[in-house]
């Protein structure tokens, strides 16, 4: 076979699985939550590692319980819960996945923004609570404007599925 019919093979096996791709909604929209999950995750962690972690004591294997705590602040603004009681509350979900990957797209777009908006507060030597205060006021804020908005729906009709078939 030549080159230009090698070429031609190869895009039309890229393209029937793009197609294939695009018939699998929940694939689609699992990819898509989690790119919003990930996207200030960075951010959030480095501002821990720079600001908190070196203002207190504590052995370096000890470090990922200040991590997990910062996160689990941002899971009781958000969802009202620490990880660890949602998955004493969920058993059955607690093996296959956390609490983020249950989230709507309006929550993991607020999630995302919770995460960086943290990081400034955390750099500027906030208090937690003063922090906490402020992130539940941002939540309420951009979850309700993004349901106005049907954000959701909009993100669901951009990914090319059907909101109709769609869990958000």
């Amino acid at each position: 076979m030549c080159k230009k019919h090698k070429t031609f093979a190869y895009i039309g096996k890229k393209q029937y699985f793009c197609r294939r791709l695009r018939k699998l909604p929940l694939l689609q929209q699992w990819d898509i939550k989690r790119i919003l999950a990930k996207t200030n995750y960075t951010i959030h962690t480095d501002a821990i590692k720079n600001t908190i972690l070196p203002t207190i004591s504590v052995e370096k294997k000890k470090e990922s319980i200040i991590y997990a705590s910062e996160a689990d602040l941002l899971n009781i603004v958000l969802f009202g819960c620490t990880a660890k009681d949602w998955q004493e509350a969920n058993p059955e979900l607690a093996g296959k996945m956390n609490i983020r990957d249950t989230a709507s797209i309006n929550e993991l777009l607020v999630l995302s923004n919770l995460e960086s908006y943290n990081a400034e507060m955390i750099r500027q030597g906030k208090s937690r609570q003063e922090r906490f205060e402020l992130l539940m006021e941002m939540r309420n804020q951009q979850l309700k404007v993004l349901q106005q908005a049907n954000a959701d729906f909009n993100f669901k009709k951009l990914s090319g599925n059907d909101p109709k078939m769609i869990e958000g």
